[in-house]
C-alpha cells in the first residue's frame, strides 16, 4: 500500500520536532539534509540542554537528544552556520537567543568569528550591550558592525512612517487664526461657527454657517514647536526598549521642528542627547544592568524643561523603582500639573506583555498617564497623539 505523502510530510515534520527519543520506533529514519537539521536542534534543544553534551555542533547524521553546542567559540561558529543554512532568518533568530539564554554563551560573543557567524537582530544587540566592559577591543569593531546592521534595518523600516506621522500632527497642532485659504481646516472651523448658524429665508429648514472666526493649520517652517524628552530605563530588562528608543531618537532628532533629548538611567543619569546623530553611538553609551531610580531621571528631565505646555516626556520603563517611589509619582504629577504631555511605555518592543509594577502603573494611570506597553510600529501613533494632545492610541492588549 502506497503511503499518502501529506502523511509521510506530518510524520517528517513531528520527527524533527520530537527527536529520535521523542519520536520513539514509529519515527520516521532521517537521512541527509533532515538529518543534518535534527543534529542542529538536538545541540540545542536536546535533554538536558546544557553545554557539553554527547552531540557536537556542527556534526552529522543522528544523535541522542542529548543537548550541548560545546564550550569552543569555533564548534559554535559551525553550528550558527548550519542553523542559518537550514533555517529561515525569524527561526535563526530564535534559535540564537535560546542558544544564548538556555546554554549560557553570552561570553562567546566576545569572540570575533562568532559575531561573523550570528544573525544580528534587536536582542543579539542587547546581549552585546550587556558586556560593556567585558569586550576587548578585538571584538568591539564587530560588535559594531553587528548593532549597525541592526540599526540601519530598524531606521529604513520606521523612519519615513515616522516623520511623515509626526509631521502631520504637527501641523495640526500648530493652527492659527487667520489661515490662508488651502490652510482652513474647515471640519474644526464649522464647528467653531456652529453658534453662527443662519436660516435661509425660504429655505425649507436649510441654513448656513457664517465662518466669523477661521481655523488652520500652520504652514510648515523650520521653528521648533515642539520638545520632546525620552526617558529610557536601561536596566538589563529592558534591552529591546533601549535599542529601539536609540533609533526613534535619532529620527525625532533629525526634525527641525522637534526638539528630541535622549535621558538614559539606572541609579546614575546620563544624557546621550549629544549623540543622538548616531544610535549606534548612543547604544554603546548606554550600560545594561545594575538597579533604578526612576525618580533621579524625573527630576533631570524636569530640570531640563522650559516650555511645559509645549513638551512630550515618554518614560520608557518597567516601573521596578529602586530609588523615592513617592518622589517618582509627584514629578510626574508635577509635570502633568504644569501642562506637559507625560506617556509611559511599560516596553518598546515586539515582545509582548512585559513583567511591570503594576502598583506604580496604576498610581501612574490615576494621575492620567495611563502606562502600556507599546510595539514600534504603533510608536509614532501615541507620538502624534501626544503632540496632539488628545488621547493615546492604547492598544487592546496594553496593560
Amino acid at each position: 500500500m502506497t503511503a499518502n505523502p501529506a502523511d509521510e510530510e506530518r510524520l517528517r515534520r513531528w520527527r524533527l520536532v520530537l527527536g529520535a527519543d521523542g519520536a520513539g520506533s514509529t519515527g520516521p529514519a532521517l537521512a541527509g539534509r533532515d538529518a543534518e537539521m535534527d543534529g542542529a536542534l538536538t545541540s540545542l534543544y536536546g535533554e538536558g540542554g546544557k553545554p557539553g553534551g554527547a552531540r557536537r555542533p556542527g556534526g552529522r547524521g543522528p544523535a541522542e537528544r542529548a543537548g550541548g553546542l560545546g564550550a569552543s567559540a569555533p564548534s559554535v561558529a559551525r553550528w550558527l552556520g548550519d542553523i542559518r543554512r537550514y533555517f529561515p532568518s525569524p527561526v535563526v533568530q530564535v534559535m540564537q537567543r535560546d542558544a544564548i539564554d538556555r546554554l549560557g554563551l553570552s561570553t562567546l560573543l566576545l569572540e570575533p568569528e562568532m559575531l561573523e557567524a550570528v544573525e544580528p537582530d534587536v536582542h543579539l544587540v542587547g546581549t552585546l550591550l550587556s558586556l560593556g566592559k567585558a569586550m576587548p577591543e578585538t571584538t568591539r569593531e564587530s560588535a559594531r558592525a553587528v548593532v549597525r546592521k541592526v540599526v540601519d534595518d530598524l531606521e529604513r523600516r520606521l523612519a519615513t512612517r515616522t516623520r511623515a506621522t509626526l509631521t502631520g500632527a504637527l501641523d495640526r497642532s500648530a493652527r492659527v487664526g487667520r489661515p490662508r485659504h488651502r490652510d482652513i481646516d474647515w471640519d474644526r472651523t464649522i464647528r467653531a461657527n456652529l453658534k453662527h448658524y443662519v436660516p435661509l429665508p425660504d429655505g425649507g429648514g436649510a441654513g448656513t454657517v457664517i465662518p466669523e472666526r477661521l481655523v488652520g493649520y500652520a504652514r510648515s517652517d523650520r521653528s521648533v514647536r515642539k520638545d520632546v524628552i525620552l526617558c529610557v530605563d536601561q536596566s538589563a530588562s529592558m534591552a529591546a526598549s533601549v535599542v529601539h528608543a536609540s533609533v526613534f531618537g535619532a529620527v525625532l532628532a533629525s526634525m527641525r521642528t522637534l526638539a528630541t533629548r535622549l535621558v538614559v538611567f539606572d541609579t546614575a543619569v546620563v544624557d546621550l542627547t549629544d549623540q543622538l546623530d548616531d544610535p549606534v553611538d548612543v547604544l554603546f553609551g548606554t550600560q545594561l544592568g545594575g538597579g533604578t531610580d526612576i525618580n533621579r531621571a524625573l527630576a533631570y528631565c524636569q530640570s531640563r524643561i522650559t516650555r511645559p505646555a509645549d513638551t512630550v516626556v515618554v518614560l520608557i520603563s518597567d516601573l521596578h523603582e529602586g530609588g523615592i517611589r513617592d518622589g517618582m509619582i509627584e514629578r510626574a504629577a508635577a509635570m502633568r500639573a504644569s501642562g506637559v504631555q507625560f506617556v509611559t511605555l511599560l516596553a518598546l518592543s515586539d515582545e509582548g506583555a512585559p513583567s511591570y509594577d503594576r502598583e506604580h502603573a496604576a498610581a501612574l494611570g490615576a494621575l492620567g498617564a495611563p502606562a502600556f506597553a507599546c510595539t514600534p510600529d504603533l510608536f509614532p501613533e501615541v507620538m502624534a497623539a501626544a503632540l496632539e494632545k488628545r488621547p493615546l492610541p492604547i492598544p487592546d492588549t496594553g496593560v
